[in-house]
């Protein structure tokens, strides 16, 4: 349970010393319960949500049930012949990663998905994996009070078919956890479902992957962000955190990637984002420990496998929240790169201060047409 007390005295209330806010003094205290003291602070509450970010970020699918399995027991249903509808298992497979897979390890789960149309007789056609849905699913969702939910047991409940529409053509897109200790982001493979604890970004270019990583969007983020759970970590949402954010002229997600694939600053961003993903992958799985092998059937991302015993057991502990728990310093220099290059972008110096850059990201929000 979360408890808040807000309390409030009247100005001119000769028992209070001046502007304060959780016992300390303050020049100015905002709507969103943010000051500014010092001098230093900037009011977030008027942000809008920018035009040009609408119909990108998306929360990830609702599965309403025990859709997913073992990754075992999908690779035994992927080997299976035909079904009599002369298609294969893999019409209705896909990989399936939630929060925890991205901050901690994957736990190598698949999802059956029949989409957001199929009708229960196409399903059904589907044997094994129907089956699954039929022994597992059925008898949880004709207790759920929605209708909707109940007839059409066999679909996901928010399949979220908006988002499967942005990532279509796409061979990868960006992928953060909703609720985490760090904002971090990392690269999908488009054959993956995500969960709705994570949050999809439809965009495949190293560029806005930089930005989105960049200290000046984690700032933002926390500031227009919530939180929650027990370690009170902040959650990332679409509409307040991403929808809001004002990313540099010209480098809007709304433009192609295409069109500024030659823009200098672009490419300087790209190439750091390049760098820093190489350099992580390269600490989670290292070669010496790790085998990447194909999947049963073509169209899906290889998988990593633990080449021995003693690997996988230190691998365990090869994780992205322990890595920048531990923030070593080759790591801290990679971020402090792509720093500098997004700063550049936006035509500030590398060391800008954190209230700088908010109140330059605040006036770039405000100059636009926000929705």
């Amino acid at each position: 349970m979360r408890v808040s007390l807000v309390c409030f005295s009247r100005i001119g209330d000769e028992s209070v010393a001046g502007t304060r806010l959780d016992g300390e003094s303050v020049d100015e205290i905002y709507a969103d319960l943010t000051a500014r003291r010092g001098g230093s602070g900037v009011d977030l509450t008027s942000v809008r949500r920018l035009p040009e970010n609408a119909g990108v970020a998306f929360m990830g699918d609702t599965k309403g049930g025990p859709f997913d399995v073992a990754g075992n027991q999908a690779r035994e249903w992927l080997r299976l012949p035909a079904n009599p509808n002369a298609r294969t298992n893999a019409d209705v497979l896909k990989p399936w990663v939630n929060g925890i897979d991205i901050t901690r390890r994957s736990a190598g789960k698949w999802i059956v998905d029949f989409g957001f149309e199929m009708p229960l007789g196409e399903a059904a056609l589907y044997e094994e994996p129907f089956r699954w849905v039929k022994d597992h699913v059925y008898p949880k969702r004709q207790a759920n009070r929605r209708k909707a939910y109940r007839d059409y047991w066999w679909r996901h409940v928010e399949p979220r078919q908006g988002m499967w529409r942005a990532l279509g053509g796409l061979p990868r897109y960006i992928a953060t956890p909703r609720v985490a200790k760090y904002r971090l982001f990392v690269w999908l493979d488009a054959r993956v479902c995500p969960d709705s604890a994570t949050i999809a970004i439809a965009r495949d270019d190293d560029t806005t992957f930089g930005i989105l990583h960049s200290r000046f969007h984690e700032l933002w983020s926390l500031r227009l962000g919530t939180w929650l759970g027990k370690g009170n970590d902040p959650r990332y949402t679409p509409t307040t955190t991403f929808e809001t954010f004002p990313f540099p002229p010209g480098i809007t997600p709304n433009i192609p990637a295409s069109d500024y694939a030659a823009d200098p600053r672009a490419v300087a961003i790209a190439l750091e984002a390049q760098r820093l993903v190489e350099l992580r992958n390269r600490w989670l799985n290292p070669p010496e420990w790790v085998e990447w092998v194909d999947e049963p059937v073509s169209g899906y991302p290889k998988r990593p496998v633990p080449r021995d015993e003693d690997a996988a057991k230190a691998l365990k502990n090869r994780t992205l929240t322990n890595l920048y728990n531990d923030r070593p310093q080759w790591l801290a220099d990679v971020h402090e790169v792509l720093d500098a290059a997004v700063a550049a972008a936006y035509g500030w110096p590398a060391d800008i201060s954190d209230d700088d850059a908010l109140q330059e990201l605040l006036s770039l929000n405000s100059e636009s047409r926000g929705v």
